[in-house]
């Protein structure tokens, strides 16, 4: 199956999503398709999840940009060597420095690397993130979606695609976590395409009370 890693890939995902549910197809309609947002595939793009954990936005970029300025390149090799001080200096909590030199020491050793990530199926994958520490599923699911373009990963566990599955299916309640799941099997093969397309929904659709 095709990846979604661009405009096309991304419109050709979210017309088949519209054939098999309805209520995309008359999302679409409303409020036009999700962003791409796609990331970089590989180890700076893993280090940002990291990084943006149990943090503001803007305390997360002041990191990274003071992460970059003192890293460059930004590569496993350089984060190494700029070890615990040098993290230290630049704004890492000393648990994000446990987790981000674990981090640079798999892909400098080769047991997590991009090559391996794009052979192996998506829970495979997902088992590799999961092995660094700090990357939990969530957040390998959403390294999956966003950085490898793959089509059929749903981070179910997210609270904002809850919140669009709740607007988008007009629900009296968010739906749990375990509920969200089940309702998702009948968009595969295109979960990732549903993912984009409720969070999307719910930043931009009007609440019914602001129609009319």
């Amino acid at each position: 199956m095709s990846r979604i890693i661009d405009d096309e890939s991304l419109s050709k995902a979210l017309t088949a999503l519209g054939r098999l549910d309805g209520d995309f197809a008359r999302a679409l309609d409303e409020v036009g398709p999700p962003p791409l947002r796609n990331r970089p595939h590989g180890f700076p793009t893993i280090l940002r999840i990291i990084v943006a954990q149990q943090v503001s936005l803007a305390s997360a970029q002041a990191i990274w940009d003071r992460l970059e300025a003192a890293c460059q390149p930004l590569e496993p090799t350089g984060l190494l060597a700029l070890g615990e001080e040098g993290l230290r200096t630049v704004g890492f909590s000393r648990q994000k420095i446990r987790y981000g030199l674990s981090l640079a020491e798999l892909f400098e050793s080769g047991e997590l690397n991009p090559l391996l990530l794009d052979a192996q199926e998506d829970e495979e994958a997902i088992a590799s993130l999961t092995k660094v520490k700090g990357i939990g599923r969530w957040s390998a699911e959403v390294y999956l979606l966003f950085a490898m373009g793959r089509p059929d990963v749903f981070p179910a566990d997210d609270v904002g695609l809850m919140m669009g599955a709740e607007r988008l299916k007009r629900l009296n309640e968010r739906p749990s976590a375990k509920a969200l799941r089940a309702m998702a099997d009948a968009w595969r093969p295109w979960r990732a395409a549903a993912a984009r397309m409720l969070w999307h929904y719910r930043q931009k659709a009007a609440l019914p009370e602001d129609s009319g």
